[in-house]
C-alpha cells in the first residue's frame, strides 16, 4: 500500500492543490494535521483537498480540533478523521491522535494533556499505522535545544510497536526521519512524502 503524507500545510492552497496531484499515485492520503492557521483558513483548505478521491486518513493538529475538522470534512465522501479512533482500510490499520501534546502555550491552541494523549492511545492497535500530530519525546522533536515531543506517544510507540508513525508539528523537523526500535517515525512537512507499507 503507497501512502502519500503530509502536515502543516497551514492554509497554503498551492501545496494543497500540489497534494491533490500527487494524490493520484497513492493508495492512501494522510493527513498528519495543521490544515487551518490559528483556528482559521480550515474549510477552504478542506475544501481544495476534497478533490482527492482515494482514502484519506486524517488527524486534527493544534490549528484545528477534532470537531472543527469533522465538520469541515463533512461534505468528502473520502476523509476520515481520527482522533483517538482505529479505522482499518484495505487490510491496514490505522490510528489517529491529534492535537498539541504536551500542550502548548498558545491560548488558541488544540491540545491535549499527556495523560489525555495516554488515554487515547491505549486504543491503538498493535502493528497499526500510527498518525499523530505531534511528534514522540526526543525524536524529530528538538528546537533550540529543547525536545517538544510528547511522552505518551513515545510510550505507546514502544508498547504498541506500530509499523510506521507519521508526525509533524515541529516545523524545524520536517522531512527527518528517526527509528524507536524497529519503528520508522516521519516528520512529514507540507511538500508531502510517500511511504509503501
Amino acid at each position: 500500500m503507497r501512502l502519500l503524507a503530509f502536515s502543516d500545510i497551514h492554509r497554503d492552497r498551492n501545496r494543497a492543490e500540489h497534494l491533490v496531484e500527487r494524490a493520484r499515485e497513492a493508495d492512501v492520503l494522510v493527513g498528519a494535521g495543521d490544515y487551518a492557521t490559528m483556528r482559521v483558513g480550515l474549510e477552504s483548505t478542506i475544501e481544495a483537498l476534497s478533490a482527492i478521491t482515494v482514502p484519506a486518513v486524517l488527524v486534527p493538529g493544534n490549528a484545528e480540533s477534532d470537531t472543527e475538522l469533522c465538520r469541515a470534512c463533512a461534505s468528502w465522501p473520502a476523509a476520515h478523521v481520527l482522533h483517538g479512533e482505529a479505522l482499518e482500510l484495505a487490510g491496514a490499520q490505522f490510528f489517529g491522535l491529534g492535537g498539541g501534546v504536551p500542550p502548548t502555550p498558545f491560548p488558541w491552541s488544540f491540545d491535549l494533556s499527556e495523560e489525555e494523549a495516554a488515554a487515547k492511545l491505549d486504543s491503538c492497535p498493535e502493528g497499526a499505522v500510527l498518525v499523530v500530530h505531534s511528534p514522540p519525546k526526543g525524536h524529530l522533536d528538538k528546537v533550540r535545544g529543547r525536545n517538544l515531543g510528547s511522552r505518551a506517544i513515545l510510550e505507546a510507540i514502544e508498547r504498541k510497536r506500530p509499523t510506521l508513525v507519521l508526525c509533524g508539528h515541529v516545523h524545524q523537523r520536517w522531512g527527518e526521519e528517526a527509528e524507536i526500535g524497529t519503528t520508522p517515525v516521519v516528520n512529514v512537512g507540507p511538500e508531502g512524502r510517500f511511504c509503501d507499507i
